[in-house]
């Protein structure tokens, strides 16, 4: 009983910049690690960064030195700041939540996942 709501997204420019967040609401639960991932047209979903609960962080390369993830555990938010756009970036970005509890349940091993709706992500050349 976790939902995600991404921010609206939207089109840019090559070269701009565009900023998604992700806030995750519902039952007792805490958060262990949450990341963005997208799929472009015609393309699996891939990750693109994610953030652990100590905020230890992890990048695609093809998004290295250009987006920053970030993370508010008192909203149980996740941030995703993305500079110097370019048209290969254009996709359905969609927020992720692993739980490591919810409500009295602890979980070890594979933990379950949340997903937020996705929201597009239009670069122009």
């Amino acid at each position: 009983q976790v939902q995600l709501v991404e921010s609206v997204g939207g089109l840019v420019q090559a070269g701009g910049s565009l900023r998604l967040s992700c806030a995750a609401s519902g039952s007792s639960f805490s958060i262990e690690a949450m990341g963005w991932y997208r799929q472009g047209p015609g393309n699996q979903r891939e990750l693109v960064a994610t953030i652990g609960s100590s905020g230890s962080t992890n990048y695609a390369d093809s998004v290295k030195g250009r987006f920053t993830i970030s993370r508010d555990n008192a909203k149980n938010a996740v941030y995703l700041q993305m500079n110097s756009l370019e048209p290969e970036d254009t996709a359905v970005y969609y927020c992720n939540a692993d739980l490591s509890r919810l409500g009295s349940t602890y979980y070890a091993g594979t933990l379950p996942s949340y997903w937020g709706q996705g929201t597009q992500v239009t670069v122009s050349s």
